[in-house]
């Protein structure tokens, strides 16, 4: 599920050191009557579930965080039971009537839980050791990191939302007035939904958030649309294979990423690399090479289905977009890259019946939402970014290893992945990195699908993050009166 407000930040802050006294901070603070929805769900997005339908689940929705949102106060407990009433759950955030005018959510990393005295083993390695400490594994050069995300400094992160940028303010003063000096922020960052009908769109130009796996009990699956257990996104549930301390129940283990996105470079790089269809323009040309890299046009059709032109119709049905396998009737689907390339980004991501039996594994829940300008038009004329523009990415799962980590190092990372093509598929063209080293794909021209591109640049180049613990209320209620 994807809830994606308007406008986000996110705080990230080290552990209090003190904890003096502040005024009440009530639920009445961020909690008014609504006559609109927060969440944003544009044409060709899954259709965000109305409570109705997921009071059967079987786990507890009003016990689980509803968005990505990463808390880190340390050492002011005590204050903690003035914030908990304003944290937003998934009950609260699926019917307009409760939704607060801005969302808090919040998530500790492995040293913000040690100060806070939580020293019971979550049994997640890739948690434990943070973010920073696993780029190799990404294969990832932390040269380009924000220096807050740089070592394990970080205790934690809030995240608060809104439609309004008046009721952002309004909540991140209130939260900020209550925890006072009982945390410092080292880092913050804002997010904005695009304008117009980018809104949903990432600064590439995609629609975002298609993919998404339902939870069993969660709603009903629209067609092509994986089913995964409960417990592959929250822990001490079915098929949560770990063994997890009793109290973190409901909760689950978050990948924040900052990944800023050269536009005008990735734009240049399909103008210099068209695909060579015979009557094409060089425009059409260039976005079907930008389309092939993705997977999909940037109305959100996949290229599976439209494989020369984009199809905003079938880019905005929810019932369609998202129902293909890379199978075709009269095509090998060990040689045909015609329709889509092995490689294209949400093919290494989500494979279908690239993989036999289709994975159920390794999925996520992904959510994210842009941050800085627009493109200027001096940028585009020249090809270069001059203002820094990318997306605040969040991966949830219950087992890091099994998701957002396997899904960078073994599929986009790798260029065997998927095994058993009649050529090596190379690296995701969009996400795919080799330590700074050139990159090649293939498939990216429909009429040479087996010729190799090199790849003269990283397109989205990741600014760090950091994994984080987001504990349900009733894990949080234990963490600050452990």
């Amino acid at each position: 599920m994807k809830l994606t407000a308007l406008l986000g930040g996110l705080t990230i802050f080290p552990a209090p050191q003190s904890v003096p006294r502040f005024p009440a901070l009530g639920p009445t603070t961020s909690r008014s009557v609504r006559t609109n929805n927060m969440l944003i769900n544009p044409p060709g997005h899954p259709p965000v579930p109305h409570l109705d339908e997921v009071t059967t689940s079987s786990f507890n929705i009003s016990n689980v965080q509803a968005e990505v949102l990463i808390v880190d106060p340390t050492g002011f407990k005590k204050l903690m039971n003035m914030v908990i009433p304003t944290i937003s759950t998934v009950d609260i955030m699926l019917d307009m009537s409760t939704q607060p005018s801005a969302s808090l959510n919040m998530a500790f990393s492995q040293t913000g839980l040690h100060k806070l005295g939580i020293q019971d083993n979550l049994n997640d390695t890739v948690f434990s050791g943070g973010q920073f400490a696993d780029a190799p594994n990404l294969a990832e050069s932390t040269n380009t990191w924000v220096s807050q995300f740089k070592g394990t400094s970080i205790h934690g992160v809030y995240i608060t939302a809104s439609d309004s940028s008046n009721s952002l303010m309004q909540q991140n003063s209130a939260l900020q007035t209550v925890l006072g000096t009982t945390i410092q922020v080292v880092y913050s960052i804002q997010g904005q939904a695009r304008p117009g009908d980018q809104a949903g769109h990432e600064h590439f130009g995609f629609l975002d958030g298609i993919s998404q796996p339902t939870i069993e009990g969660f709603g009903t699956p629209l067609p092509g649309q994986v089913t995964v257990p409960a417990g592959k996104l929250l822990l001490n549930r079915e098929q949560d294979q770990m063994t997890r301390p009793s109290w973190t129940i409901d909760s689950s283990f978050v990948a924040f990423r900052q990944l800023k996105q050269l536009v005008p470079e990735f734009n240049t790089f399909a103008n210099d690399h068209p695909a060579s269809i015979p009557g094409m323009s060089q425009a059409q040309a260039a976005e079907l090479t930008q389309a092939r890299m993705m997977g999909r046009w940037k109305s959100g059709a996949p290229v599976d289905l439209a494989p020369l032109f984009d199809d905003p119709v079938l880019g905005a049905d929810p019932t369609r977009n998202n129902n293909f396998n890379y199978t075709h009737p009269g095509f090998n689907s060990s040689s045909d890259q015609i329709h889509c390339p092995f490689s294209a980004h949400i093919r290494k991501n989500v494979p279908r019946t690239d993989l036999d039996p289709i994975d159920l594994a390794h999925h996520i829940l992904r959510s994210g939402i842009p941050y800085g300008p627009e493109v200027t038009e001096v940028e585009q004329q020249s090809g270069q970014t001059m203002m820094e523009r990318g997306l605040l990415f969040l991966a949830v799962q219950s087992n890091i290893a099994s998701g957002f980590q396997f899904l960078q190092k073994a599929w986009m990372n790798n260029p065997e992945f998927v095994k058993h093509k009649s050529v090596l598929p190379g690296l995701d063209p969009v996400m795919g990195q080799n330590n700074g080293s050139a990159r090649f794909t293939t498939g990216l021209d429909p009429m040479n699908p087996e010729g190799n591109t090199t790849l003269p640049m990283q397109f989205v180049v990741s600014r760090g993050g950091e994994y984080f613990f987001m504990p349900s209320l009733s894990a949080l209620r234990h963490i600050i009166s452990s």
